[in-house]
């Protein structure tokens, strides 16, 4: 038995299939009566976007504004005082609870404290406005102003939390 060689393989077998089809039984490439398009169908109109939110009332941002200024003024007063609670804390901070010292250094952690509770007291404002809003925007889906406050709400957490950091260190200065 001979052998044909393997590259005339493709070429045989595509010259026996190309003898099977004659040329009259291919379908037709024209449109037939079904693929034609009929109807009336609009086009659809697009929907127009829906109207931007209300902006925050300018109450609320007036409001806004004067919490932040008084927390902003608290911690210039914070800022004030650090110096004279630093100095107190690592003169007397060591020394024996109820000692001169250590009381003068309280005494002077304390009025610290004092200027951080003003800038508190406009954080948990911020943070009743920011509850209330979130309720009502739950209902009406407008979060212009859950969003405003929470601009100010971070700003004013943001000068707590480095005040909170400065207590920390003192107090960890503090014997007792």
């Amino acid at each position: 038995m001979r052998r044909t060689p393997a590259s005339l393989l493709p070429l045989a077998l595509a010259l026996s299939l190309g003898a099977c089809a004659a040329a009259k039984d291919y379908p037709s490439l024209e449109r037939r009566p079904a693929e034609r398009m009929r109807g009336s169908a609009q086009p659809a109109t697009p929907e127009p976007p829906p109207p931007l939110p209300a902006p925050p009332s300018p109450q609320l941002t007036a409001r806004l504004a004067q919490l932040v200024e008084q927390a902003q003024a608290a911690h210039q007063r914070f800022a004030a005082r650090r110096g004279n609670a630093e100095r107190l804390v690592a003169a007397g901070g060591r020394d024996v609870p109820g000692n001169e010292g250590w009381a003068v250094a309280t005494v002077g952690l304390s009025e610290l404290e004092s200027a951080r509770s003003d800038a508190m007291v406009a954080l948990a404002e911020l943070d009743q406005l920011y509850a209330a809003e979130v309720v009502a925007a739950a209902e009406t889906g407008n979060r212009t102003s859950v969003d405003a406050i929470a601009v100010a709400r971070e700003q004013v957490t943001g000068l707590v939390s480095a005040e909170d950091n400065v207590l920390a260190g003192l107090r960890a200065r503090m014997r007792g």
